[in-house]
This record gives structure tokens, C-alpha cells and sequence, in this order.
């Protein structure tokens, strides 16, 4: 199959490069690259917990699903913040 793909110019100078210390075409090496990429595993997703503190300790009346909400409410802080001075 033929197409065309548009690389920045740094990122085909890498890798024309990297084909040639293969011995490959630059078709050939993206085409080794794209299948090595499409067989690797992804990365199990790490679990962690997320902790938020305001002054004495955990905050637990927000809304983690309202973020735009959240980031209205730290704007109005800080923005007051920056009145009163």
C-alpha cells in the first residue's frame, strides 16, 4: 500500500538515520517500527490514590467529576486573593 505520512523535518532526519545503521529502507524501518509497536503490551495501569488536603486535612466535599466546577472555585479564590492585596 502506498501513502503519505508528514514528519517534522528533525524526526525523519532520525529516523532515515536509524534505517540506514539498519541496513533499511526508511519504508522498512517504519514498518518494523509500527508492528513492534502494535505487538508490545501496553503498560498495566498503576492504581494509586488520590489524597487532597486544605488546612487541617483531607477535603472530602468535592466533586472530582465536576472539574471545571473545581477549577471556577480555585480561580474566585485566587483571584480574591490577588483583590485584597
Amino acid at each position: 500500500m502506498r501513502t503519505t505520512i508528514f514528519l517534522d523535518d528533525h524526526l525523519a532526519k532520525q529516523f532515515k538515520a536509524a534505517a540506514r545503521q539498519r541496513g533499511l529502507s526508511l519504508s522498512a524501518f517504519l514498518a518494523e517500527a509500527g508492528r513492534a509497536s502494535l505487538n508490545r503490551k501496553p503498560l498495566p495501569a498503576r492504581r494509586f490514590k488520590l489524597i487532597t488536603f486544605a488546612g487541617d486535612g483531607l477535603v472530602t466535599d468535592q466533586d472530582l467529576n465536576q472539574t471545571s466546577r473545581l477549577l471556577t472555585l480555585d480561580d474566585i479564590a485566587v483571584f480574591k486573593a490577588k483583590r485584597s492585596k
